[in-house]
């Protein structure tokens, strides 16, 4: 195998691969990367046997071949030639030559028929999404997946397709995330029935932390397959291969409420700055408690090591009388905020033990595509 490649395009193969190589000791082949030649380019390929990651960039090739060397060797060497210089990449007596400007190395490698087989596509059918709204997307509802693996089905994201929208969902059981992306290209009655066949379709959160990652910020649409229990995204030039979760996502719309007797509109960085104050108090809890007679919202806070808080921020009331005081675990509800896009959100509740939704808000007017569901501390 000989190539000659730029090292800006061999650093970006290497830079999108590398995160998914395995550090499995018992199997030293998956901290390698395998570089080989395809249809005269240059293909990178790395595995911890549950994500894959195939990156493709252009190269000119003398001569086919393919090669495993320890990806971290690589990328540091690599990422710290000249950027303007072209490096060529030669295969000798199983290490890997690489000579660029005036610098030259060589990697010890193993065999290429030692790397595991990452599995390719056989399903033509695939599905376009919004590239840029799935990773706004995907930045709210990751932070929501729960990280504990006694309940495997919530350490992904559930997608649950219909022929306009996507809804995606994310739980980690004190909290909740639902976004709506509608799609550009509706799907066709066939690859709907398709999707919808197995019921949950549930991602890891890994695979799609990767997903965000190598979306580029002038992507417009990305291309996602699925085929038997594996899922491929597609992205300029890099693909990620990942296994479903195998279960059943709780049927969370169930505890979504559809009614709420209290509906208050509140400045969206004037509540975010009484919460992080009120961080600072907080011995584990904060209290807000919505006062539609006054017009505003109380956020307090009481530590008996550092002492008390409490901050008024100003509320346009769209509905409900008296007050109404929910008691919420801090990350929670700054997370939530945090989450909203607009100058102001809603936040909407019952009673003081039941689901509270924060959402965005247009005019006044709450935003359907995007719900934040938390539920309260039982007091």
């Amino acid at each position: 195998m000989k190539l000659m490649c730029t090292q800006e395009n061999l650093k970006r193969a290497i830079s999108a691969v590398e995160r998914a190589a395995g550090r499995q000791s018992a199997l030293p082949v998956l901290a390698n990367v395998l570089i080989e030649t395809e249809s005269g380019r240059l293909k990178l390929s790395a595995t911890n046997l549950e994500i894959g990651i195939v990156a493709r960039v252009g190269a000119k090739v003398e001569s086919e071949g393919s090669l495993t060397v320890p990806v971290k060797v690589l990328s540091q060497f690599v990422g710290n030639l000249p950027g303007t210089e072209v490096a060529t990449l030669e295969e000798v007596a199983q290490s890997l030559s690489i000579s660029c400007g005036g610098y030259k190395v060589k990697i010890k490698g193993l065999p290429a028929t030692d790397f595991p087989i990452i599995p390719a596509k056989k399903n033509t059918k695939s599905i376009e999404l919004p590239a840029q709204a799935f990773r706004m997307a995907l930045s709210r509802l990751l932070p929501c997946v729960a990280t504990q693996e006694t309940r495997l089905e919530l350490t992904g994201v559930n997608f649950l397709f219909s022929e306009k929208e996507l809804a995606l969902a994310a739980t980690d059981s004190f909290r909740l995330a639902e976004e709506i992306l509608p799609l550009e290209k509706f799907l066709e009655e066939d690859l709907l029935a398709e999707v919808s066949a197995s019921g949950s379709l549930i991602l890891p959160a890994a695979t799609l932390m990767e997903v965000s990652r190598a979306i580029s910020p002038t992507q417009k649409t990305i291309s996602m397959t699925l085929d038997e229990n594996q899922v491929f995204f597609e992205m300029e030039g890099i693909e990620v291969i990942s296994r479903l979760i195998l279960g059943k996502f709780p049927d969370y719309r169930q505890i979504m409420p559809q009614e709420f007797s209290f509906s208050a509109v509140i400045e969206k960085e004037a509540f975010l700055r009484s919460l992080k104050i009120a961080t600072v108090f907080a011995a584990g809890e904060i209290a807000v408690e919505l006062a539609s007679d006054d017009g505003k919202v109380l956020v307090e806070a009481v530590s008996s090591g550092v002492g008390e808080q409490q901050a008024e921020v100003p509320a346009k009331f769209l509905s409900g009388s008296g007050r109404l005081r929910v008691v919420f675990p801090p990350k929670s509800l700054l997370d939530g905020v945090g989450f909203m896009e607009t100058p102001s959100v809603a936040f909407r509740g019952n009673t003081t033990g039941t689901p509270v939704a924060l959402t965005m808000t247009d005019e006044d007017v709450p935003r359907a595509s995007f719900t934040y569901i938390m539920m309260p501390i039982q007091k």
